[in-house]
């Protein structure tokens, strides 16, 4: 079982800058690939974006490309989601997940085994 914790949450103004991190402890062989969601009150829970621990293939959702950056530090067991240009839309609670394996399924968060508490952003305008 992998456990996760993220941080660097907070509160910006439209236009700031947030990274987030998350921590994975037991990783071992039960997680290939990490994924960012985020879910706002009264919303489902929705893909960001997802990376392999290697680090060498990402994918974003639409709503964020341009704007947000995953990254993965394997000696650090930390993945980061670096938030540029943030818009109020963006304000949610942000969730790092770990999967099994490298698949277009990383979009659905039932394809995720682990999951941390979450960090909130809060985005004013």
């Amino acid at each position: 079982q992998v456990q996760l914790v993220e941080s660097g949450g907070g509160s910006v103004q439209a236009g700031g800058s947030l990274r987030l991190s998350c921590a994975a402890t037991g990783r071992a062989f039960s997680s290939y690939s990490m994924g960012w969601f985020r879910q706002a009150p009264e919303k489902e829970r929705e893909f960001v974006a997802a990376t392999p621990w290697s680090g060498d293939r990402t994918i974003y959702a639409d709503s964020v490309k341009g704007r947000f950056t995953i990254s993965s530090d394997i000696a650090k067991n930390t993945v980061y989601l670096q938030m540029n240009n943030l818009k109020p839309e963006d304000t949610a609670v942000y969730l790092c997940a770990s999967a099994i394996a490298w698949t277009p399924s990383l979009v659905s968060p039932r394809t995720y085994t682990s999951w941390g508490q979450g960090t909130q952003v809060t985005v004013s305008s």
